[in-house]
C-alpha cells in the first residue's frame, strides 16, 4: 500500500451526516441551540466518523465535512472581499428518478481578494487530533469555483477592472490558506473542483461562452490560476484534485470524457494525484489517461456514491485492468467516484450501505496492490 497519499484506497471526504448532526443543524438554525451546542454534537460524530474509517482500513481520514453545509460555499464565502448574495444560482441536477433543482446562495466578488484567518484551520486542527492511525485528510474548493458559475459579472468591476489582478489575488489568498494550513501540521490536502469536469461537455463550455468566457482556453486559466495557489505549497504537503460533474441527492449536472482537458490537466497542473470520477458512462473511457506523466497518480473513482447497490469486485479489479493499458498499475488507486454527502441532505444511500463500498474498496485494493 502507498504510505503517502495518495493512497491505494482512498475517498473524496464527504460523508453521510448521523441523523443526531443533522436534527442539531436543524435545531440551529430554528435558533432552539447556540452554536457551542451544535459544535459539540459536530464533534463527537467527526469522533465516531474517524473511528469507523480506522475500523475499515483508509489510510485517509476525512471528517466527512460535517461542519459544512455544502462542499464549498462554507469556505468561499470566508475570503476576503466576497459577499454572499440573496440572488440564489439554480443548478438542474439528473437522477435516475428524475430532475431536481439545487439552489445555493451565490456570491460575489465585491472587493480585494485576501485571506483574512485561515478559513478551514480549527476544523483541521480538530482532525488531526481526533486520528490516531492513518492521515487526517482535509478538502476545501478549488479556486477555479469563486468564478465559475458567475464568471465576470460576479466580480465588481470598482474592485477589479482588469481581470489579471482578480486572478493574481485569488491565487494569493489560497496560497496563503496552504501555508496557514501547512503551519497546523496538514500533510494531505484535496482541492475539489466541478469546473474543470464540467468543461468536457459541450453544453457547459456553452456556458462558459454565454457568460463572456472562452470555452476552449477556460480550463488552461483554472490550471494557471491553481498553480498560483500552490506556489508556496509547504514542503511536505501533498496536494490532490478531485474533478466532479456534479454531486447532490444523488444526482449530475455534467457528462463527457475527459478529452476536452486531459492533455493539460494531467501535464500542466502542479498537484500529486486526480481523483477521477469513472462510476458510469458519462465519463468516457479510460484513453485520456494516456496523457498522465510518470509521478503522478490517477484515483479511479468506479465505485459510485450516488446508488446503493454494491460493485462486485472481480468488476472493479477487470476496470482498473483496463486502465492500466493507459497509465502503469503502480500510478493508480481506487476510491468512491465522488463524496456521499457533497451538500448536508447527502446521498440517496445508508450510513451501512455507505461503509459497505468504503469497505469493497480497502479490500480490492489490497488484493490488487497488496
Amino acid at each position: 500500500m502507498n504510505t503517502q497519499p495518495p493512497f491505494r484506497a482512498d475517498h473524496v471526504g464527504s460523508l453521510l451526516r448521523p441523523k443526531e448532526l443533522r436534527e442539531a443543524r436543524l435545531q440551529f438554525k430554528r435558533g432552539e441551540i447556540d452554536a457551542a451546542t451544535l459544535q459539540l454534537v459536530e464533534d463527537e460524530a467527526i469522533r465516531n466518523v474517524v473511528r469507523m474509517q480506522q475500523d475499515i482500513g483508509l489510510q485517509g481520514i476525512s471528517d466527512g465535512e460535517f461542519r459544512r453545509s455544502s462542499w464549498h460555499m462554507d469556505f468561499l464565502y470566508q475570503l476576503g472581499g466576497v459577499q454572499k448574495v440573496d440572488s440564489n444560482l439554480t443548478v438542474h441536477f439528473h437522477t435516475d428518478k428524475g430532475d431536481v433543482d439545487f439552489t445555493p446562495s451565490g456570491l460575489r466578488v465585491i472587493d480585494k481578494l485576501r485571506l483574512e484567518k485561515c478559513i478551514f484551520g480549527d476544523h483541521f486542527e480538530f482532525l488531526r487530533n481526533a486520528v490516531t492511525r492513518g492521515t487526517p485528510k482535509l478538502t476545501i474548493p478549488s479556486p477555479s469555483m469563486i468564478h465559475y458559475r458567475g464568471g465576470r459579472a460576479a466580480v465588481d468591476t470598482k474592485a477589479y477592472p482588469q481581470m489579471d489582478a482578480f486572478w493574481t489575488d485569488l491565487g494569493a489568498a489560497y496560497a496563503d490558506e496552504l501555508a496557514e494550513l501547512g503551519k497546523r501540521g496538514c500533510t494531505y490536502l484535496q482541492l475539489d473542483d466541478t469546473s474543470l469536469a464540467y468543461l468536457n461537455d459541450p453544453k457547459q463550455r456553452d456556458y462558459v461562452r454565454s457568460i463572456g468566457g472562452d470555452p476552449d482556453a477556460q480550463h488552461r486559466v483554472y490550471i494557471q490560476n491553481i498553480n498560483r495557489a500552490l506556489s508556496k505549497k509547504p514542503a511536505g504537503m501533498r496536494v490532490c484534485t478531485h474533478l466532479c460533474r456534479g454531486n447532490f441527492r444523488s444526482g449530475w449536472a455534467a457528462s463527457g470524457g475527459y478529452d476536452h482537458v486531459a492533455e493539460a490537466l494531467f501535464n500542466e497542473l502542479n498537484v500529486d494525484g486526480f481523483f477521477l470520477e469513472y462510476d458510469d458512462e458519462r465519463s468516457g473511457g479510460f484513453e485520456p489517461l494516456r496523457f498522465v506523466p510518470k509521478g503522478k497518480f490517477v484515483v479511479l473513482g468506479l465505485v459510485t456514491t450516488k446508488r446503493a447497490a454494491l460493485e462486485r469486485k472481480d468488476d472493479l479489479k477487470r476496470r482498473i485492468e483496463q486502465a492500466a493499458r493507459f497509465v502503469p498499475l503502480e500510478q493508480l488507486c481506487l476510491s468512491p467516484q465522488c463524496g456521499f454527502s457533497s451538500t448536508e441532505e447527502g446521498n440517496e444511500l445508508t450510513v451501512d450501505e455507505q461503509i459497505a463500498k468504503l469497505r469493497l474498496i480497502v479490500e480490492t485494493a489490497r488484493e490488487v496492490w497488496g
